[in-house]
């Protein structure tokens, strides 16, 4: 058998308009699962982070009355 394998050029993809328009609309749905679990990570990890390094303490001491 021969190991160097075969050149391809696409030259052309015909998909029509609907079809395309589909896609889009199905990976904008999907999107949004993805955008709202990924804001709830980086909240977790910005809390975490924000707790550890006490910047909620930087405002200066508070007067209790």
């Amino acid at each position: 058998m021969n190991d160097q394998g075969q050149r391809v050029t696409v030259v052309d993809i015909d998909i029509p308009f609907t079809r395309l328009v589909g896609i889009f609309i199905k990976w904008g749905i999907a999107a949004v699962p993805a955008i709202i679990a990924l804001s709830v990570i980086f909240s977790l990890v910005f809390s975490l982070l924000w707790g550890l390094f006490g910047f909620g303490m930087m405002h200066g001491p508070t007067t209790r009355l």
